[in-house]
């Protein structure tokens, strides 16, 4: 009768003794990797989370878009044309108009726009505007005079998505002139951009703040 252990020693897995070292450390290798790119995609995480808060402050309305062409040599050309309102409701508001070949980049290009033209709004404690002022752009005109706490914005069209987004609560508003939602919302800016308190009127005439209310 023939004796069958030796077979069986040879079929055996081998024990972690039998192991080659290079492999021990190739598998090291593979856990490093693992965990680096595990760190990496945190990493980027992170990233973008942070860029999310720091845009997440800034609103973005769009006020208008139209199809617009240009004529060149070989016919037209046809195009979008965005008008946007960026704001922070914190006294910072801008106006942009950008053009492109999709709704998506003429919005964008408007954006960045309105961020490279933004206006302080100086705001009092009931969230309104220290004095009277009047606008003008082109052929529109608008005025903008404060209102008591309760009162809402008193607007419409896009004079209204100015001053909400410059974080005027109580406002009255009237609309003169021309009825073009961009020069509208100029003339706004151009009336919001000329506003003083009443510490910077004084300083400007060099009297005190006293002789300003009195």
């Amino acid at each position: 009768m023939t004796d069958s252990s030796p077979q069986s020693n040879t079929n055996a897995v081998p024990g972690a003794a039998d192991v080659p070292a290079a492999a021990e450390g190739q598998q090291q290798q593979e856990q490093r990797r693992g965990r680096g790119d595990r760190d990496g995609r945190r990493g980027d995480r992170r990233g973008g989370r942070r860029g999310q808060e720091r845009d997440s402050e800034w609103q973005e309305r769009v006020v208008q878009i139209r199809r617009v062409s240009k004529t060149v040599k070989g016919g037209k050309k046809m195009s979008f044309r965005a008008i946007v309102v960026v704001g922070n409701e914190k006294g910072q508001v801008g106006v942009g108009v950008g053009k492109a070949g999709d709704v998506i980049g003429a919005v964008r290009k408007g954006v960045a726009d309105g961020k490279k033209h933004l206006v302080k709004v100086p705001l009092t404690r009931h969230n309104s505007i220290p004095t009277l002022s009047n606008g003008r752009d082109g052929a529109a005109s608008v005025l903008i005079r404060p209102a008591a706490p309760g009162t809402g914005v008193i607007a419409g069209g896009s004079i209204r998505t100015v001053l909400e987004l410059a974080g005027i609560k109580n406002v009255l508003a009237k609309r003169l002139g021309s009825k073009t939602p961009l020069n509208n919302a100029r003339a706004a800016m151009v009336a919001l951009s000329l506003l003083r308190t009443h510490k910077e009127t004084a300083k400007e005439r060099g009297i005190s703040l006293e002789q300003i209310y009195s």
